[in-house]
């Protein structure tokens, strides 16, 4: 079996004169190996096929692949994460992970609280703030968690986004409106522990695949889990493997939001 890659190389962008915050989120040459060296050794052959513009030039001249191992992320609009999938679509080859609408739904943060807390399953309650003029209909309990709508490797999130008034709600906000020029997501402040789950699977078949708790260290400046402390985790981030307790929890509703 043939497995193309897909992805968005930091080195292939920042050649091109993007900043190291635009291409936060993209994979270094060092990620791209170990994928690849991974697969080989489970016997599937694969090529390195790279980003949306380098699939659609493959697939133009004739290129095609049993199967897509996608790990792209996409440069603009909200539904970059779903371009590679949405094209693999459109030629009928099968990809890894998930479809365009989920990630075009997951993408954009409020949307998917919406569709999460309509299942019943509990989120923080939040606003969607799209303009300045937003800041006065904000009906919320301080403190406040804000952050770009539409990011993630924590582009946007520092210790301003942790805000305690309306006064810092309008400044910090108005920075991030500014900056990233997509709408701001706020949530009322959750001050417990924070993990991540992972899934397999769709549907029936879908299973949580393992789970992990992130903690911030505590002689860190910033207290959250920001971009400068995802690059630098080796000495900022502790990542351990929760209590049994806390681990179903936390599958059960990863697996419901999931599904």
């Amino acid at each position: 079996m043939k497995i193309g890659l897909t992805y968005d190389l930091k080195a292939t962008y920042l050649q091109q004169g993007f900043s190291p915050e635009e291409v936060a989120e993209f994979d270094t040459e060092e990620t791209i190996t170990g994928i690849e060296s991974a697969l080989n050794e489970l016997g599937y052959q694969t090529e390195r096929i790279g980003n949306i513009v380098e699939l659609t030039n493959a697939l133009a001249s004739g290129k095609c692949w049993d199967m897509v191992f996608n790990i792209a992320e996409g440069l603009y609009g909200i539904g970059r994460e779903a371009q590679v999938p949405a094209l693999l679509d459109a030629f009928r080859i099968p990809y890894v992970f998930s479809d365009p609408m989920v990630l075009s739904l997951t993408l954009h943060k409020g949307m998917a609280k919406h569709v999460v807390r309509g299942n019943g399953i509990p989120t923080a309650a939040f606003a969607v703030l799209k303009h300045e003029e937003d800041f006065k209909s904000i009906n919320l309990k301080y403190p406040l968690f804000i952050k770009p709508v539409a990011e993630g490797t924590g582009k946007g999130i520092s210790q301003k986004s942790l805000v305690k008034n309306s006064i810092d709600l309008e400044h910090n906000a108005k920075e991030l409106l500014e900056k990233f020029g997509q709408s701001v997501l706020v949530e009322e402040y959750l001050p417990g522990r924070e993990f991540t789950v992972g899934i397999t699977g769709t549907g029936c078949e879908a299973a949580p695949c393992g789970i992990m708790e992130v903690i911030v260290n505590g002689k860190v400046e910033e207290q959250v889990y920001s971009m400068q402390n995802k690059e630098h985790y080796e000495s900022r981030v502790a990542y351990s493997v929760p209590e049994k307790s806390i681990t179903e929890f936390c599958y059960e509703v990863a697996l419901k939001s999931w599904n």
